[in-house]
């Protein structure tokens, strides 16, 4: 079994990235959504990109953003891969030579299997817990009995994952990558070296 792929999302610092790098995650996200309190300009993310090293993989998180900015973005900051976490087509995540990640948010009425298959060229399928009105980062938890075993595209797993549920959510779930962001944080924004670390230890011995 290949071992599990962990993201510590919502990075604002180089200090919070090279907590990630040193505590052995996998990749690191970057918010350009204005409304996050996670959110970091398009000069902070130059930088922040930058202090990781060539092995890590940055991951830029977009909420229908225009093309333009996604863009701007993709000239000033050295991003491997882009999550997008609003209603964006398959068209559109396609369209800016990345690999792509597509969020799915996990209402109730959701036809699971048929969503994850609109997006037959993303990269990985994220699967996050749903609030109305809210793109993610909800800190909830949803039905992980839900997930489906096999799929067309890696999943990833997000929404609610904290150092104490990482490894029954990956035991139970086999997926492929955990991702998380407030679960390792001391306030928004602002990440927990010692939950970090704590988070990718269980994570890794699930």
């Amino acid at each position: 079994m290949n071992s599990i792929r962990i993201k510590i999302c919502g990075i604002t610092s180089v200090e919070d990235a090279q907590l990630a790098c040193s505590a052995g995650a996998d990749a690191i996200g970057l918010v350009f959504y204005a409304q996050s309190p996670r959110a970091v300009s398009i000069d902070q993310a130059h930088i922040i990109a930058n202090s990781v090293g060539p092995f890590v993989t940055v991951v830029g998180l977009f909420v229908d953003a225009e093309e333009a900015f996604i863009n701007d973005v993709l000239a000033r900051v050295s991003l491997h891969v882009l999550q997008f976490h609003g209603n964006e087509s398959p068209e559109f995540c396609e369209g800016f030579q990345r690999p792509y990640m597509k969020a799915i948010r996990m209402r109730p009425e959701l036809k699971l299997l048929e969503a994850i298959n609109n997006y037959s060229s993303a990269s990985a399928i994220l699967l996050d817990a749903y609030r109305p009105g809210v793109p993610g980062g909800t800190g909830e938890v949803f039905d992980w009995s839900r997930i489906p075993k096999d799929t067309l595209r890696p999943i990833v797993l997000a929404g609610g994952l904290t150092p104490e549920n990482v490894a029954s959510a990956i035991t139970s779930t086999q997926v492929y990558g955990v991702d998380v962001s407030g679960g390792v944080e001391f306030t928004p924004g602002k990440k927990a070296a010692h939950k970090i670390t704590t988070f990718v230890r269980n994570a890794k011995n699930a």
